[in-house]
């Protein structure tokens, strides 16, 4: 009888290889997955995060980081469908990661170089100083 429990087992690992077909855990931010946040208006997204950049989207977005988030547009649109865009390079370590600017890669300033980060969806909330270390 253990010849066929040794059969059954090879059996068992097969199936298990066929279905872990590594699936990806899809992203959501509070409870929301990425393609909603991107039809979101920017009033509705002021209402997800957290206190800090609920006053900082409400008190509006100034010139500075309007111009960033123009420049990353800009990057996104004339780059080849199905590769990574230009990298856009900011001071602005301020700068909360908004949905829309998932997908594109910044060169943050860090007081000596400019990182390069391509920009993640888990990055969604914080702010882009965090992903540029600034000491050794």
């Amino acid at each position: 009888s253990s010849g066929i429990n040794a059969e059954y087992g090879v059996y068992i690992m097969a199936d298990d290889a066929a279905k872990r077909k590594r699936t990806f855990k899809k992203y959501t931010y509070r409870g929301i997955d990425l393609d909603k946040l991107l039809d979101m208006s920017s009033a509705e997204l002021t209402q997800l995060v957290h206190s800090r950049a609920r006053r900082r989207f409400t008190r509006g977005l100034k010139r500075k980081p309007m111009a960033l988030i123009k420049k990353l547009r800009k990057a996104k649109r004339e780059c080849i469908e199905g590769e990574k865009p230009e990298a856009v390079r900011t001071h602005l370590r301020n700068m909360i990661v908004t949905p829309e600017m998932v997908g594109s890669i910044v060169g943050i300033y860090n007081g000596k170089t400019f990182n390069q980060v391509e920009v993640k969806a888990e990055m969604i909330g914080h702010k882009m100083g965090e992903y540029s270390i600034t000491n050794k």
